[in-house]
């Protein structure tokens, strides 16, 4: 009996040796997400003004049409904030063929998976599933699936889901989301977007940056640079030492000082801060405009967000539309999206760097460059008569000239 007890031991050990054998690879089955281009900016704009939620009546049907290349356009910024390696979907009539490359940076390996799940009346299901080399029986992957979603770290997360969505279903390039929203939808989403801990810390930094802004009249023009160092002071109070910490820290500083340099508050991102003591208007200025200091603050936020290619795409679209009835599309604007991406980049990636520069005292210099003799205000006409187009030679050149200047300040060095 012992022997038998031994050899069913050792088999399934020996078929579980395999079975990650077979599940892992050396390399991903996909390539890095793609960059995030003008055009698919401007459809995710329209797209957001056509499901804006702040719109929907409590306890209506809706019924959102996504295409399968704003989906891969979706997975790839997923996977690179996630920093987790790449997701791509094929969509068919009834079908949804998923392709997943997870990175397993401590093993130096690949764990990637082919799934194809087809349409039922609510959810969609697994039909075929391969993980690597080894195939996992439909049956077992839905039991799985089940299983973790249940074990999530804030299933309150998959409750919301259950609650809204009704079903999803595929066809030829495209899938539809049908949800309903209810009364109480949009308070859990803010709930879950801005849990109680993460509320706590807007609160200390909004409280902070009122208790500067008391030192200037009221609507005075204040530089970037004299702001920065006190709120960052509180950071390195509130992280004691902690990267991780820090990292949260950084964020909830520079979102609450992107929201005042734009003319906002948190209150326009959780209803909880209508009731704080609001902060004296002040006109956040770099290199003397307010549009500077803006264009920094909001790319940096964006790329402590969601990554610093992200980012620039954005900055480039901004500008583009600009120049089709704004102000004009503006190299200096560019550069000053750049430094603040280049901030935010830092600021998540490198915080106890950050916090070093911050102490030794900053001046607008360390990380913003003389931009007044870059080509600004062009029209739509006048670019494309100088440039061209987007990435076009003459337009690199610019571009790596405001690269050049980045690099050589205090503050990227």
């Amino acid at each position: 009996m012992k022997k038998w007890i031994k050899r069913i031991f050792w088999g399934l050990l020996l078929g579980l040796f395999l079975a990650v054998l077979l599940a892992l690879q050396t390399q991903p089955s996909l390539p890095p997400a793609a960059e995030v281009k003008t055009a698919d900016l401007s459809r995710a704009k329209d797209f957001l003004k056509r499901n804006d939620p702040r719109q929907i009546d409590g306890g209506s049907h809706r019924l959102v049409t996504i295409s399968e290349k704003d989906l891969n356009l979706l997975l790839g910024q997923a996977a690179l904030y996630s920093r987790s390696g790449a997701a791509q979907v094929r969509l068919h009539a009834g079908l949804a063929d998923l392709r997943i490359a997870y990175a397993l940076p401590k093993l130096g390996l690949w764990l990637n998976v082919e799934a194809l799940l087809h349409e039922t009346q609510r959810l969609p299901e697994f039909e075929r599933v391969r993980v690597g080399r080894l195939p996992v029986p439909a049956w077992m992957a839905n039991l799985a699936l089940r299983s973790a979603l249940k074990h999530l770290p804030k299933p309150q997360d998959v409750q919301l889901a259950k609650d809204l969505i009704e079903r999803i279903g595929f066809g030829e390039q495209y899938a539809q989301v049908r949800y309903q929203w209810q009364q109480d939808s949009m308070a859990r989403v803010m709930a879950l977007v801005w849990p109680a801990p993460e509320q706590q810390r807007a609160m200390a930094y909004h409280e902070h940056l009122r208790q500067l802004s008391e030192a200037y009249p009221a609507n005075s023009a204040v530089s970037l640079a004299a702001l920065l160092p006190p709120m960052f002071d509180l950071v390195r109070q509130r992280s004691h030492g902690d990267e991780r910490l820090m990292t949260a820290e950084n964020r909830a500083a520079i979102l609450t000082l992107t929201l005042h340099a734009s003319g906002k508050s948190w209150a326009v991102l959780m209803p909880a801060a209508r009731h704080w003591t609001p902060v004296r208007p002040l006109v956040v200025s770099l290199g003397g405009r307010d549009d500077f200091a803006q264009h920094f603050l909001v790319s940096a936020a964006l790329a402590i967000e969601g990554g610093g290619p992200l980012a620039d795409a954005i900055g480039v679209y901004k500008e583009v539309a600009d120049s089709r009835g704004g102000s004009g599309f503006s190299f200096n604007d560019i550069a000053a999206d750049r430094a603040g991406t280049r901030f935010g980049v830092l600021a998540a990636k490198n915080p106890a760097r950050l916090q070093i520069a911050m102490s030794a005292g900053l001046q607008e210099r360390d990380f913003m460059p003389d931009v007044s003799d870059l080509p600004e205000f062009l029209t739509e006409r006048d670019f494309q008569q100088r440039y061209g187009a987007i990435g076009s030679p003459v337009y690199r050149e610019t571009m790596a000239e405001i690269e050049t200047r980045l690099a050589g300040l205090k503050l990227w060095k």
